[in-house]
């Protein structure tokens, strides 16, 4: 049964309370413009992103394009569209990547330093903060890193700052479009934390809807979210939120995720 209000969540960008404000935020005119009435739901951490891309009323949810790529085309969700930054590594589309923190004063002072790294990571679902790292790893010391010690999971963004700043790790990969939004709004979160190196841009998470959602509501919101930069109210909450747009996208995009990670998986030689 299809619920009256299918719910928007920005939980995989809700870095701090003001951020999540400025999502919410969004979320208004998109609703509006559409026609559809959402509900904003936060869906906060520990509460496992899985348990909210299995909800039946999704209808603007961000979601990783990893464990979306690793579903069965028939299971997936109706995908709306995905976000494109103004940071220049998005190549003024709708892709990210990842940064390679590590802290200012800490052991970490060059990329060949990261073979003996202790890498934190997020969880093993997540493109920016696991495969995202190991695919770069791969690139670069395949079959090399037999000292590497883990540390994880961290859970999200947040978990692998912290634990740079308390010596727990030496090294770890954040999408980077969290670290835009922490360096836009919580410029204090990252003090201390430097990028050593960016991956290669890949497919942007996506904000996907319920399979169960009517085709006409799915197509409503799709077309607001990718008109939403046309208008002013629209333009300016994209613009605090470091976003030019949100531009279409097809599933097919994603399959390059899992091909990248199981090809790690065969390079580096390591479990992790």
């Amino acid at each position: 049964m299809v619920m009256s209000k299918p719910v928007a969540c920005s939980r995989m960008y809700n870095l701090s309370p003001r951020i999540r404000g400025l999502w919410d935020a969004l979320f208004v005119p998109a609703s509006s413009q559409s026609g559809i009435k959402l509900e904003i739901i936060a869906h906060a951490a520990p509460a496992p992103l899985s348990e909210l891309w299995a909800r039946p009323d999704l209808g603007a949810v961000f979601m990783c394009g990893y464990p979306f790529s690793r579903m069965p085309e028939a299971a997936r969700p109706t995908v709306l569209a995905a976000p494109v930054s103004s940071e220049a590594w998005s190549l003024d589309q709708p892709l990210y990547a990842s940064h390679i923190l590590v802290a200012s004063t800490g052991p970490v002072n060059a990329v060949a330093d990261l073979a003996a790294a202790r890498w934190g990571w997020t969880v093993r679902d997540s493109q920016s903060g696991y495969h995202a790292a190991r695919s770069y790893l791969a690139g670069r010391f395949a079959g090399t890193m037999k000292q590497m010690t883990t540390v994880g999971p961290l859970l999200n963004p947040s978990g692998i700052v912290a634990a740079l700043k308390d010596g727990r790790i030496d090294a770890g990969a954040i999408d980077a479009y969290a670290f835009q939004l922490l360096s836009m709004h919580e410029p204090d979160a990252i003090d201390g934390l430097r990028i050593l190196a960016t991956t290669e841009p890949l497919p942007a998470p996506l904000l996907v809807a319920a399979q169960t959602l009517p085709v006409d509501i799915t197509t409503a919101l799709k077309q607001s979210l990718v008109a939403l930069h046309e208008t002013p109210e629209g333009a300016a909450v994209l613009e605090r939120l470091g976003l030019r747009r949100f531009s279409a996208v097809t599933p097919s995009a994603y399959d390059i995720l899992p091909q990248r990670a199981d090809d790690a998986d065969r390079r580096l030689g390591i479990p992790w």
